[in-house]
C-alpha cells in the first residue's frame, strides 16, 4: 500500500519497508538514546556543553519555569515528559537517524526540540506503523539563541558559559508533523541532522470522546490586576452542548508557573450568579493544579450537562499574587473578580465586586460527545468587535446558533479564534515578556495551538489579511500566508474553507492602493482553488454602488467592522452544508 502525506506544500511517500531491508537498530526509548548534555547547575556550566563550544541550559531557570526533571508538560495538546535527569547528566539526543521507539495514535507527532548551529536546522525521519507501513516527515527546530520567540514553547533568562552566565535568552520549541490518520504508531526514525537536539517525543493523541463548544485565543502576555487571593468568575457561551465537561487554562507566552487553588463550572442565572451550585473540577484527581510556563492544563472529564448556546461561569480562585497572565482582551463579556479569598464555589454574585472585559487563563470547554467543531481563525470582525458587549452577537455566535437550529448537517462546536489586531505574516506582540499589544503573533505561527490541537476539528475557516494590507504587507505575502495555512490544515486532514476579505473605504488606512491589494488577495482566494471553498463575505457586506466600501446598514460606523446587522449577515450567508468535511 502507497500512502502519501501532504507536508508544507511537498509530498513524501509511505511505503512498507522492503522486506530485504535490515533496521539498523531495533526501536529503543529516548532517553536510552540521549548522547548531549544540555542542562547545568549555574554553580558549575561545565557540567555541560549543549551547542559544541560550552554553553547550556541554566537549571536554576528551568526549575523557575515550572520545568523540572520528570515533569509531563502539555503543550499545543500534546504531552510530553521533561528528561528526567540532574544537572549534567546526558538530557537530549543529537538527531542522527537513531531508531526510537514511540507508539500511540493520533494527529500529530509531537518534538520537544532547539537547535544549536546558529540558523534553523532540519531534516527528513521516517514514521513506522504498526502492520509496517511508513510515512515520511520532515523536522525543523529554531535555534536556541536564535529562533523566533513567537513560536517557542518556553524562554529561559539566561545562558550558561564556561566564562560566566549571560542574560541572554534561551529557547525551547514543540514542533508537531502529521501522521496518517488512523494508524497506530510503532517506532519513528529521527533525522540526520547536525544541530537538530531532540529532548521528548510523542504522540499527539487524537481527542475522540469530546467536542469543542467555546475556546479563546491568547492575544499575549499582559499586567493584570495585580490580583493576590482573589478569584475569578469568567462568564463563556457555548455552542454545542454535553453530558460532560472539561476546561482548558493555557499559560502560553509565561515566563513562570501559575497555581490555580480551586475551580468550578456552573450554568450562569444572570451576572456572577450561577443557577444551583457551582460544581467542583479536578486536575488529576487534585483540587487544583500548578502550570509550568508555555504550559496548558485539562481539567479532568466532569458529568455536567452543558447547555447548548448557553452561559457558563467558570470559577478560579489565584491563591498567590498575579501581576501578568496570558490574556485574551477583547471578550465583548463582562466577567467578574471578586474580594479576597477563595470565592470558586459560591452560587451567590456578592463576592464578585470588580468587572474585566478580558479572559485570563481561560483557552477552552470540551463537552463530551458530538460531533466535533469548526474553527474560524480570524481578526477583529470574528473576534467581535463593536458587537454588543454582553449580547453573543459575534458572527461565531450567531453562525452556532444557526447549527443549532437545523438537523440537515451535524450540530457542530463553533470555536472563535479571532484576535482584534491580528495579522496573517506578522507577529503584534513579539512573543515574550509583558507586553500591552494583545494582538497576537501571526496567523502562521498560531496555527497548531488555535486550530491544529483544538479538540475533534473538522473545518477550518481562514478570515484574515485586511490588517497586514493596513499595515503595509503586499497581496503577495499575505496570499503566500494563505497560501501555507491552507496546506498545513491540508496535511492534518482537516477541511479548510477561505473568507473574502470585507471592503473597508473609509477608514483611514484603508486607502485605494489597499483596496487594490484586498481585490487582489480575494481575486486568489476565490478563483486559486487552494482551499477547498470560499466564504464571499466581501460580497455579502459590500456596497454594490461603492465595491470598495461596507453597505451603511452594515457598517458600525467606523467603516472598518460590521455592526450586529453585518455580523448576521456574514453568518447567516454560510452555506452551512459547506461545513462538512
Amino acid at each position: 500500500m502507497l500512502v502519501v502525506l501532504a507536508l508544507s506544500g511537498f509530498l513524501i511517500p509511505a511505503v512498507p519497508a522492503p522486506a530485504a531491508e535490515p533496521e539498523r537498530a531495533a526501536p529503543v526509548p529516548l532517553e536510552r538514546l540521549f548522547d548531549n548534555v544540555a542542562v547545568s547547575d549555574d554553580d558549575r556550566p561545565g557540567q555541560a556543553d549543549f551547542d559544541g563550544a560550552g554553553a547550556s541550559l541554566s537549571a536554576r531557570d528551568l526549575t523557575a519555569a515550572g520545568w523540572t526533571p520528570g515533569r509531563v508538560l502539555t503543550v499545543q495538546g500534546a504531552r510530553l515528559t521533561w528528561p528526567k535527569r540532574r544537572p549534567g547528566e546526558p538530557d537530549n539526543v543529537r538527531a542522527a537517524g537513531q531508531h526510537v521507539r514511540v507508539t500511540g495514535r493520533g494527529d500529530a507527532l509531537a518534538f520537544l526540540v532547539a537547535g544549536t548551529a546558529g540558523t534553523e536546522v532540519g531534516g527528513t525521519g521516517t514514521v513506522t506503523y504498526a502492520g509496517g507501513a511508513r510515512s515520511g516527515y520532515r523536522l525543523t527546530a529554531p535555534d536556541w539563541r536564535t529562533g523566533p520567540l513567537a513560536t517557542k514553547a518556553v524562554a529561559l533568562p539566561h545562558v550558561n558559559t564556561p566564562a560566566g552566565q549571560l542574560a541572554e535568552r534561551a529557547r525551547l520549541y514543540v514542533v508537531t508533523v502529521p501522521l496518517v490518520p488512523g494508524r497506530t504508531v510503532a517506532s519513528v526514525r529521527l533525522p540526520d541532522a547536525a544541530g537538530l537536539h531532540v529532548f521528548a517525543l510523542s504522540v499527539r493523541t487524537a481527542t475522540r470522546g469530546w467536542t469543542g463548544s467555546w475556546a479563546t485565543s491568547t492575544g499575549g502576555y499582559s499586567a493584570v490586576g495585580p490580583w493576590t487571593d482573589r478569584t475569578l468568575r469568567l462568564v463563556v457561551h457555548t455552542s454545542a452542548g454535553g453530558p460532560r465537561v472539561r476546561v482548558r487554562f493555557d499559560n502560553t507566552f509565561a515566563a513562570a508557573p501559575v497555581r490555580i487553588g480551586r475551580a468550578t463550572v456552573a450554568v450562569r442565572d444572570a451576572g456572577a450568579a450561577s443557577r444551583g451550585t457551582p460544581v467542583p473540577l479536578s486536575f488529576g484527581g487534585a483540587e487544583g493544579t500548578v502550570i509550568p510556563a508555555g504550559a496548558q492544563a485539562y481539567s479532568d472529564p466532569l458529568g455536567f450537562a452543558v447547555p447548548a448556546g448557553g452561559d457558563l461561569l467558570v470559577s478560579f480562585h489565584l491563591p498567590g499574587t498575579v501581576t501578568a497572565a496570558p490574556v485574551h482582551r477583547l471578550a465583548q463579556q463582562r466577567s467578574y473578580v471578586s474580594e479576597p479569598g477563595d470565592h470558586a464555589a459560591d452560587g451567590s454574585a456578592a463576592a464578585y465586586t470588580s468587572v474585566i472585559t478580558g479572559w485570563p487563563l481561560l483557552a477552552g470547554v470540551d463537552v463530551g460527545g458530538g460531533p466535533g467543531s469548526v474553527v474560524l481563525l480570524g481578526d477583529s470582525v470574528t473576534d467581535g468587535d463593536k458587537s454588543t458587549v454582553d449580547a453573543n452577537r459575534r458572527w461565531p455566535d450567531v453562525l452556532a446558533g444557526r447549527l443549532l437550529g437545523q438537523s440537515d448537517v451535524p450540530r457542530y462546536g463553533v470555536l472563535n479564534q479571532g484576535i482584534s489586531g491580528n495579522r496573517v505574516v506578522t507577529d503584534r506582540y513579539p512573543g515574550d515578556g509583558v507586553s500591552a499589544d494583545t494582538a497576537g503573533v501571526s496567523a502562521l505561527h498560531r496555527f497548531d495551538r488555535d486550530v491544529l490541537a483544538q479538540p475533534s476539528a473538522r473545518t477550518a475557516v481562514v478570515f484574515e489579511g485586511v490588517n497586514d494590507l493596513r499595515w503595509g504587507a503586499s497581496a503577495q505575502q499575505v496570499i503566500a500566508g494563505l497560501r501555507e495555512i491552507a496546506a498545513r490544515g491540508h496535511a492534518r486532514g482537516l477541511r479548510m474553507l477561505a473568507a473574502t476579505i470585507l471592503p473597508c473605504e473609509g477608514e483611514t488606512r484603508c486607502t485605494a492602493a489597499v483596496d487594490a491589494e484586498r481585490a487582489a488577495v480575494n481575486a486568489w482566494v476565490r478563483d486559486s482553488g487552494v482551499f477547498d471553498d470560499v466564504l464571499d463575505f466581501d460580497a455579502v457586506v459590500r456596497d454594490p454602488a461603492r465595491p470598495a466600501r461596507m453597505l451603511p446598514a452594515y457598517d458600525s460606523g467606523d467603516h472598518l467592522h460590521p455592526g450586529d446587522a453585518g455580523l448576521a449577515a456574514l453568518a447567516g450567508s454560510v452555506d452551512l452544508r459547506l461545513l462538512r468535511p
